[in-house]
């Protein structure tokens, strides 16, 4: 992210250049635990007003990325996932959406990539699932989410067929 984003001006703060650096939630994840780390090893216990809403600023952002695929993630797991990406042809902020969502169906490929209908394919569209799917770990319960979800669609398909038996 080269140069300066924002700079000061007479009653606030001016965007120069929204789109200078994309964090993945990850990045942000890791930059907020250590920045938690350094705050604990320093000791400084006197706040002002300010530093206290950045506390709680810092303590809400990381209590609800510890909620999304990013916490699971490392930089090698990051890395592998955009090389595998380079073949697809998805806009940075599209990997990002990705990379940060963990989607695990084709319509939450439809939601993050935009007019997906007209620039993949159904087979481009499964083949980004298994990707995503195989490097990108996803959190335990949601694995079980999946397999209960096959386990009742398994059940469904067999009362279908006593039923047409009988």
């Amino acid at each position: 992210a080269g140069g300066r984003v924002c700079r000061r001006r007479p009653g606030g703060m001016e965007v120069k250049d929204a789109n200078a650096a994309m964090l993945s939630n990850f990045e942000v994840f890791k930059l907020l635990n250590d920045l938690k780390e350094q705050r604990k090893e320093s000791g400084n216990k006197k706040h002002s007003a300010g530093q206290q809403n950045l506390n709680t600023i810092m303590y809400e952002t990381l209590k609800y990325l510890s909620k999304t695929p990013c916490k699971d993630q490392t930089p090698e797991i990051v890395t592998k996932f955009l090389k595998a990406m380079v073949p697809q042809k998805l806009t940075k902020a599209e990997k990002l959406q990705l990379l940060n969502h963990r989607p695990l169906t084709a319509v939450e490929i439809q939601l993050m990539v935009e007019e997906s209908e007209e620039r993949l394919t159904e087979e481009q569209i499964e083949e980004l699932l298994q990707t995503i799917s195989s490097i990108l770990p996803g959190s335990p319960d949601e694995q079980g989410g999946v397999q209960q979800q096959e386990e009742a669609d398994m059940v469904v398909e067999e009362d279908g067929n006593q039923m047409d038996e009988s």
